[in-house]
């Protein structure tokens, strides 16, 4: 297990407190407002699904949703989420390994985990995730932009360009975790030419890109 899943899977009990930022709170309504109707009536894949707070908002219209994660703690808080509609299935899933050319979803979400994803692998990973989608299907990503103040600082930088925080447990115990805040330009490159269409909206903390296979 690599330092950045057992952080997770340490933080899983305290992860969402993370949407408790009072700062956040207009964004936040806004968004869940957004995804509520992205996947309306359609079968969607959601990766890096976590503790279920996306996956309860998508599933409200969602037809059906097949939530993965490679972490069983964070996954066991997303099972005991209310779902009304009884239209999730949870299965354990890396993001890196996702089903060879499936294309068998009609709609993909991933929430936050594209920041953790090296950047030099982002091309193969939207390959990846596509691959995943039938002809015509969106794929839409969420996740952080830095706010000075409100985010941890960065520590550090590596060669490729991916940033890291240091970030501290409840219980003292402290992680180095990758945590990239890409631009929509930076995006582009490993993408643009793979996809038919492109929105990328900003919010004051987050940003959300959707995408067309």
């Amino acid at each position: 297990m690599n330092d950045q899943i057992r952080y997770y899977q340490l933080r899983a009990k305290e992860y969402d407190t993370i949407y408790q930022k009072p700062e956040r709170q207009k964004d936040l309504a806004l968004i869940r407002q957004y995804l509520s109707q992205q996947f309306s009536g359609k079968e969607l894949l959601e990766i890096a699904c976590g503790t279920g707070y996306w996956t309860q908002v998508l599933s409200t219209s969602a037809r059906k949703i097949l939530a993965t994660d490679i972490n069983p703690a964070v996954l066991a808080i997303a099972q005991e989420k209310d779902y009304p509609q009884q239209n999730v299935e949870f299965h354990i899933q890396d993001i890196y390994q996702l089903n060879p050319a499936d294309s068998s979803f009609e709609g993909l979400f991933g929430g936050f985990i594209l920041s953790h994803v090296d950047r030099a692998y982002w091309e193969i990973f939207f390959i990846q995730c596509l691959a995943q989608l039938t002809a015509g299907a969106e794929f839409i990503f969420l996740d952080n932009k830095y706010v000075p103040g409100s985010s941890s600082p960065i520590s550090r930088k590596d060669h490729h360009g991916n940033t890291y925080q240091e970030r501290k447990l409840v219980s003292g115990e402290v992680f180095e975790v990758m945590k990239n805040f890409p631009s929509e330009s930076d995006l582009q490159p490993a993408l643009l030419e793979q996809v038919t269409a492109w929105e990328w909206i900003e919010w004051e903390y987050y940003w959300l890109l959707k995408c067309k296979k």
